[in-house]
């Protein structure tokens, strides 16, 4: 499960990475941040799964 949550995480963050990088090469802003936004999401998931982690071991 906690494998499943982490590669979640990361296609969160790579999605929000693409989705930046395209927003700014069109000069789209809305996009962009909707980029930042899905980045973070995928941040704070991970930190989650970090800190379960940490106190499973």
């Amino acid at each position: 499960m906690a494998g499943d949550q982490k590669a979640k995480a990361k296609k969160e963050q790579l999605k929000g990475k693409a989705k930046e990088a395209v927003g700014r090469a069109v000069g789209n802003e809305s996009m962009e941040a909707e980029g930042r936004a899905g980045q973070s999401k995928g941040d704070a998931r991970q930190a989650k799964e970090k800190a379960k982690d940490t106190f499973k071991h």
